[in-house]
C-alpha cells in the first residue's frame, strides 16, 4: 500500500476562489431561540445583526456574527414554531449559505454534472431573493444565494 498518498495532495487545484461567490453562512435549528441569542451574544461576543419573524412559514430567524454579514460568514439560528420535540446534537444543522452572482446558471452547470438539485433556482417563499438548495457528496445542503 502505497503511503505518500493523501487526499488533500489531490486538492491543489482546487485552491482558487471564484470571483462574486462568497460563504454566507451556517444554519443551525435552535430549541429555544432567546438563549441561543444570548449564548451568541452575550458569552462569546458576538453581535444580533438581524432577526425577523416568518408567520407564513411558521419560523424565526436570527443572524449573529462578530462583524457586518459583508465582511464575513455568520451563524444564522432558526427557531420552528411549534415544534415539540427537541433538537438533538448531529440533527439541528440546517445548511451552509454561499453567495453568488447567478445561481440559475451555477445550477445549470451542476446539473450537467449530476448534482442533486431538491430545490430548482426561483425566488424565496415569503420573499424575492433567488435561492436554490443542491445536495454536496455527502447529501450536506448547500442553499446557494443570489448576490
Amino acid at each position: 500500500m502505497d503511503t505518500s498518498y493523501t487526499p488533500a495532495a489531490d486538492l491543489k487545484a482546487a485552491t482558487t476562489a471564484r470571483p462574486g461567490f462568497g460563504l454566507l453562512h451556517t444554519m443551525l435549528r435552535v430549541n429555544d431561540l432567546q438563549k441561543s441569542v444570548d449564548f451568541y451574544t452575550r458569552l462569546l461576543g458576538m453581535k444580533l445583526l438581524r432577526a425577523r419573524d416568518v408567520p407564513g412559514g411558521k419560523y424565526s430567524l436570527a443572524f449573529v456574527g462578530y462583524g457586518d454579514e459583508s465582511q464575513g460568514a455568520v451563524i444564522e439560528l432558526t427557531y420552528n414554531w411549534g415544534r415539540d420535540k427537541p433538537y438533538e446534537p448531529g440533527t439541528a444543522f440546517g445548511h451552509l449559505a454561499i453567495g453568488m452572482p447567478d445561481v440559475k446558471a451555477v445550477c445549470d452547470k451542476l446539473a450537467v454534472e449530476g448534482v442533486k438539485i431538491p430545490r430548482p433556482p426561483g425566488p424565496v417563499q415569503h420573499g424575492t431573493t433567488v435561492i436554490a438548495f443542491v445536495d454536496d457528496p455527502d447529501g450536506y445542503k448547500i442553499e446557494l444565494i443570489q448576490r
